[in-house]
């Protein structure tokens, strides 16, 4: 699904076959789950030239992410933007996911390392949660504590939460999960933030809790260019329920996906004639480099 015998990866300033690339079984990142990680996505544009969207942006928190967990961080932002284009090329890729990993070296110690490894492996990749609106289950699972983790790292370890969630949900005939924070306000999926909208203003928790994704930064900005109003505060799943027109997820891999219902209770404003729908065709635009105005007559 991911690589086959042909497939080519960047690995510590090489180009090697996806295959025959090897790590240490005795790595902290194995076996404590230390190491951090982007999500990246390339397109097809409309003059038909592959563009990784925000690939700068990205490998930029890649690094915040690295030095928040103390991990040496050795590596260039334009030499890993140039290697991932090249990956795309050797693999014949355009519509990509990309997947940058900095991880640690043998070490079953907790002293702080002192060199970090790379990986950047780039696959196919379609609609992440599908082309329909989601139905969402409130999970049982809360976000880690803020006070215990670096919240604002992408860290593998912390998506053991993400991905005991998203297994919670389906196991129970949903889409996918919404999580809540320590104080029970609504935060975000197991890998996508969350907006929601009331009479065509948008609504997003605020930061502290949850991720700060650079889909979700993009959604402001598309807010700002077309005057659509937003406000970050916390808000609870019931207030959700009891007032939101609609709702979405927003991620990398997700893009912009609209929710039909939260714990069963359908949103009643049908996704074609709300902004949230309008946002998502902007988005769509963006990330395409095509030309979009939003027309909310």
């Amino acid at each position: 699904m991911y690589y086959n015998e042909n497939t080519i990866i960047y690995q510590n300033g090489q180009f090697v076959k996806a295959s025959e690339a090897k790590t240490d079984l005795y790595s902290q990142s194995l076996h404590y789950g230390y190491a951090v990680f982007e999500g990246i996505r390339s397109y097809k544009t409309a003059s038909g030239e592959t563009k990784i969207f925000k690939e700068v942006v990205h490998y930029e928190r890649l690094k915040k992410s690295a030095l928040a967990l103390n991990m040496p961080y050795p590596f260039d932002t334009g030499e890993l933007v140039a290697a991932t284009y090249k990956v795309l090329e050797q693999n014949n890729l355009q519509d990509a996911y990309i997947r940058p990993l900095v991880y640690a070296p043998a070490n079953m110690s907790f002293n702080k390392n002192t060199e970090s490894f790379i990986v950047i492996e780039a696959w196919e990749m379609g609609l992440f949660l599908g082309d329909k609106l989601l139905r969402v289950m409130t999970s049982s699972f809360q976000r880690p504590n803020p006070k215990g983790f670096k919240i604002e790292a992408k860290a593998t370890g912390h998506y053991v939460n993400s991905i005991l969630a998203s297994q919670e949900a389906k196991a129970n005939g949903f889409d996918e999960a919404l999580l809540t924070d320590m104080n029970g306000f609504a935060a975000e999926g197991p890998g996508a933030n969350m907006f929601y909208e009331k009479d065509s203003k948008l609504f997003t928790p605020s930061l502290g809790n949850i991720l700060p994704g650079i889909t979700r930064a993009t959604v402001l900005e598309i807010c700002a260019e077309h005057q659509i109003e937003v406000e970050e505060k916390l808000f609870t799943t019931d207030e959700i329920k009891q007032q939101a027109d609609t709702a979405f997820y927003c991620g990398t891999a997700a893009e912009i996906v609209g929710w039909q219902s939260l714990d069963d209770v359908e949103f009643k404003k049908p996704w074609n004639e709300t902004v949230s729908a309008l946002v998502q065709k902007a988005y769509k635009a963006k990330v395409l480099d095509t030309a979009y105005i939003v027309n909310r007559r």
